[in-house]
């Protein structure tokens, strides 16, 4: 009769990362806390350098920790934020004044943190859709709970928002669609396409991303009932502050 194989047990940086990992969703580790560093690791378990530095970047990747360059490698515990596709679009939400994002934050803390808003000469992809080769470009950095999530960037039609608050830093209660419905072309549909890709070093920086972390980019297009494009949004999200929700009838 043959023996049963012995099962290969996990190389030893896996051995720490789960034991690190199991006190961080204990609790015993809270967020913004240090994580032991590779000396201390090295110390404890006697393992090379390289053997720590392989433990501390598994918790990384999977986004439970940031390193801090020169300090070390801290706890980054997130509720994931839960966007709902349409919900956060209806006009329920910007037609009585409420920012797109109260959907999204769900009561927790956001903000927009950087804003700018410049005019520009719109790409030929952005061109071709929005029919205008002049277009006015609002660029914002979202945080929720302190922590940067999300990149934005929508381009106007420049001659059919010239002079209004989509052009200024504060587009004022219910944001640039209520501010479109203002102007008599309100939103009325919406296409967004989803994918995912690795970081450009500004993004990386904006976000300000743990190493191989990914993003999901969504691109949206803005149309009135009448099938005028009015704005192409182009969204870059931490892929590891997100959950996408949508819905569909059979």
């Amino acid at each position: 009769m043959s023996e049963s194989p012995v099962p290969h047990e996990p190389p030893i940086y896996r051995r720490i990362a789960d034991g690190l990992r199991a006190r961080i969703l204990s609790g015993e580790l809270r967020d913004g806390d240090r994580l032991p560093g590779e000396n201390a690791l090295m110390a404890e378990y006697a393992i090379a350098r390289a053997t720590a530095r392989q433990a501390l970047a598994v918790l990384i990747n999977e986004g439970l920790a940031v390193p801090k360059r020169g300090s070390g490698v801290y706890v980054r515990l997130f509720k994931p934020i839960r966007r709902h596709g349409s919900r956060r679009l209806s006009r329920e939400q910007w037609g009585q004044g409420r920012a797109i994002w109260d959907a999204d934050a769900r009561g927790r803390p956001f903000e927009v943190d950087r804003v700018e808003v410049v005019l520009e000469r719109a790409s030929d992809e952005v061109a071709g859709v929005l029919d205008s080769r002049e277009v006015w470009v609002r660029r914002r950095r979202y945080s929720v709970d302190g922590r940067p999530v999300q990149l934005a960037t929508s381009f106007f039609p420049a001659h059919l928002v010239e002079g209004s608050a989509i052009t200024l830093p504060d587009t004022g209660p219910g944001g640039a669609y209520a501010r479109l419905g203002d102007l008599g072309v309100p939103p009325a549909h919406f296409t967004e396409e989803v994918r995912a890709r690795m970081p450009a070093p500004r993004e990386s920086a904006l976000l300000e991303l743990p190493g191989g972390t990914p993003v999901i980019v969504i691109a949206r297009t803005a149309y009135t009932s009448g099938g005028l494009p009015v704005e192409v949004n182009e969204m870059v999200l931490d892929s590891a502050a997100y959950v996408l929700q949508y819905d569909f009838d059979a």
